[in-house]
């Protein structure tokens, strides 16, 4: 898995978060703590969850006090249980107060992501098919999510427009047909770029394997279609499910033989899970 880098992308998202927090100062904070006092504090799991954005936590707290000790029991990817310290910290009192609530959006959202990827991922159990994300994420927060996704046992599908090549339906409607935008993609790109088409019904499959294509997505289709469509395919490309998925329908999707499942839910239907800060 690759890890989390905090980008200047990611840097900027977090001090905004700050900016937008803080504005011209803690008014309440700045009131009744004196600048010199200083605490420890403790990070603790509310529920059974995976945990994801350790280094983006830490980053906020280290904006408003940079000697500030952030020390973690766990690692991005553990599983705690109701109970549990996630985090310890010690450093300036006012810093703590400051930061808490920014640092806890950050930590209960990645971390709600996490968690429910990796209770989609448990219900493929020992399958060959993968559970990748999509584009459904938070403005802005991409890059964390995407990440929080990886930690939490599945893999990214492309991380925006600029990095994969998905002929969708209204591509398709622009260009009059699938093979007329399968030729133009590999008129302008290098053969070495992998060409995915959505399909909504088995004529598109067809004509998607026709064309060339690398990846058929196989748009809002029941397990009986899908199977029909794999054994169509037979191993000429891959096969992706995607549309309509959920935790109650993915172990059948994924008996149908196909390669990869998206799931837009994984980012755009996390729930925050709980997690507090208590000064000791």
């Amino acid at each position: 898995m690759r890890g989390l880098t905090m980008t200047a992308a990611v840097r900027r998202l977090v001090d905004l978060a700050l900016e937008e927090d803080i504005g011209s100062g803690d008014i309440t904070t700045d009131a009744l703590v004196p600048p010199e006092a200083r605490a420890a504090a403790t990070i603790i799991a509310k529920e059974p969850l995976v945990v994801a954005g350790l280094d983006v936590a830490r980053y906020v707290f280290r904006q408003l006090d940079p000697a500030i000790r952030f020390d973690s029991p766990t690692a991005d990817g553990t599983a705690v249980e109701k109970g549990q310290v996630v985090v310890q910290l010690q450093g300036q009192l006012a810093a703590l107060l400051t930061a808490e609530r920014t640092a806890l959006n950050f930590l209960q959202r990645l971390s709600g992501i996490a968690t429910q990827t990796r209770a989609y991922t448990a219900l493929l159990g020992d399958s060959s098919t993968r559970l990748v994300d999509t584009r459904k994420t938070t403005p802005g927060w991409r890059v964390l999510e995407k990440y929080a996704v990886r930690v939490g046992g599945a893999a990214n599908h492309r991380m925006g427009l600029f990095d994969g090549v998905l002929i969708k339906d209204n591509h398709i409607a622009a260009c009059g047909g699938i093979a007329t935008a399968v030729q133009r993609i590999r008129a302008a790109h290098s053969h070495l770029s992998k060409i995915e088409v959505e399909a909504a019904n088995l004529d598109e499959v067809r004509q998607a394997l026709d064309a060339g294509a690398d990846v058929i997505m196989l748009d809002n289709m029941g397990p009986p279609a899908i199977r029909e469509a794999t054994a169509l395919i037979a191993g000429r490309a891959l096969v992706e499910v995607s549309g309509g998925v959920t935790a109650e329908n993915l172990r059948a999707l994924a008996a149908a033989g196909v390669d990869l499942i998206s799931v837009g839910a994984l980012t755009h239907s996390a729930r925050a899970v709980d997690l507090s800060m208590n000064i000791e």
